[in-house]
C-alpha cells in the first residue's frame, strides 16, 4: 500500500499554515485503494471532474498503454494531449483515442510551455481536479483515485506521486547519478523554501481548481526548470503538498534528458529556491508576487 507523506508552510506574513504549524512537517500513513469499479468512487470524489492532461513528445510507443491504464481507473471525464511539434505517430495515435482532447503545438514550445497549454485546457474544460501524468508510461496511472481523492477531500490542493517514498525510484531503474541530484537538490530545497518534501521533481502530480488558477504559472519557464517552480509557488501561499509512494518505470522510450540539460534543470532550482528565501526576506519577487502571497 502506498504512504502518504503531507508537507506545508509558512506564510510569508509568518502566520501558521493549513495545519496550524509554524514548521513544515510530514507524516506516513497507510492509505486503502479504491477497487476499481467500486461505485462509490465518484461518491469519495464529491462527483468533481477530473480531467488528465498528457504534455506529450515523440510518445508514440506508450501513449495508448498509458491512456488504456488511465480510463480503466473509472473516474476520468477527459483526458488532454498536448503536442510539443512531435516527429512521430503521437497525434495520429492520440485522436484516435475516445474521450481525448487533442491540442498541437506547431513548434516546439517546451516542456514548461506544454504544461501551462495543459494547464489552462483543462481549467477552460471546467476541471475540478487537474491530473498530470507523463505519457511514457514511467508512472502508473493506478494512482489516480488515491491521489484525486486526497484533493477531492479539500484538505490538499496539491498531491505528488512520489519515486522516492517507499525507494522504488532505483528499483525502478533511475541512474544512480539521477538519484544522488534528485536527493541533493532535494535537500537544499527543502531546507530553503522551509518545506518536508521527499522529491520536487516528479512528473505525477494533481492540483484542485481552486490552487490552479491562483498560481502564476505564466510568470515561470519554458523548460523543465517549470516543475519546480510551480511547487515553489504552492509553498508560498503556504498550501499543504501530500506525496503519495509511487513505483517508477524507466523504459528505453521513456522520455528523459541528457546530462548537460540536467545540469542547467538543477541549477534553475537552486536559482527558484534562492529566489523564493528572497522574496521570504524583501516581499515579492518575480515568481513569488506579493498580492498572491496574502
Amino acid at each position: 500500500m502506498p504512504l502518504l507523506r503531507v508537507s506545508s508552510c509558512t506564510s510569508r506574513q509568518g502566520g501558521k499554515g493549513t495545519f496550524g504549524g509554524k514548521r513544515s512537517f510530514a507524516w506516513t500513513t497507510r492509505f486503502a485503494f479504491l477497487k476499481q469499479g467500486d461505485v462509490k468512487k465518484r461518491a469519495v470524489l464529491n462527483g468533481q471532474k477530473i480531467v488528465v492532461v498528457m504534455p506529450a513528445y515523440n510518445a508514440e510507443k506508450t501513449l495508448r498503454r498509458t491512456y488504456q491504464e488511465v480510463m480503466a481507473q473509472d473516474i476520468v471525464d477527459l483526458v488532454i494531449v498536448v503536442d510539443d511539434a512531435s516527429h512521430d505517430e503521437t497525434v495520429a495515435i492520440a485522436r484516435t483515442l475516445p474521450h481525448v482532447q487533442v491540442e498541437v503545438h506547431p513548434e516546439n514550445r517546451g516542456y514548461g510551455g506544454n504544461q501551462k497549454t495543459c494547464y489552462h485546457l483543462a481549467l477552460a474544460a471546467g476541471a475540478d481536479i487537474v491530473v498530470m501524468i507523463h505519457p511514457d508510461y514511467q508512472y502508473t496511472p493506478s494512482l489516480l483515485p488515491a491521489m484525486a481523492s486526497l484533493v477531492a477531500s479539500g484538505l490538499y490542493p496539491c498531491v505528488l506521486g512520489s519515486r522516492i517514498l517507499g525507494g522504488g525510484a532505483l528499483r525502478g531503474g533511475m541512474p544512480l547519478w539521477k538519484y544522488v541530484a534528485n536527493r541533493f537538490l532535494t535537500l537544499v530545497e527543502n531546507f530553503l523554501l522551509g518545506a518536508k518534501l521527499s522529491e520536487y521533481h516528479t512528473g505525477y502530480r494533481a492540483f484542485a481548481r481552486s490552487l490552479l488558477e491562483r498560481l502564476p504559472i505564466e510568470r515561470n519557464s519554458d523548460d523543465f526548470v517549470f516543475d519546480n517552480q510551480i511547487l515553489a509557488q504552492v509553498l508560498w501561499l503556504g498550501c499543504p503538498i501530500g506525496e503519495v509512494t509511487c513505483p517508477a518505470r524507466y523504459l528505453p522510450e521513456a522520455s528523459s534528458i541528457n546530462f548537460r540539460r540536467s545540469l542547467r534543470y538543477g541549477l534553475g532550482c537552486l536559482a527558484t529556491a534562492l529566489e523564493y528565501r528572497w522574496a521570504k526576506n524583501f516581499g515579492h519577487s518575480r515568481l513569488f508576487p506579493e498580492l498572491l502571497a496574502q
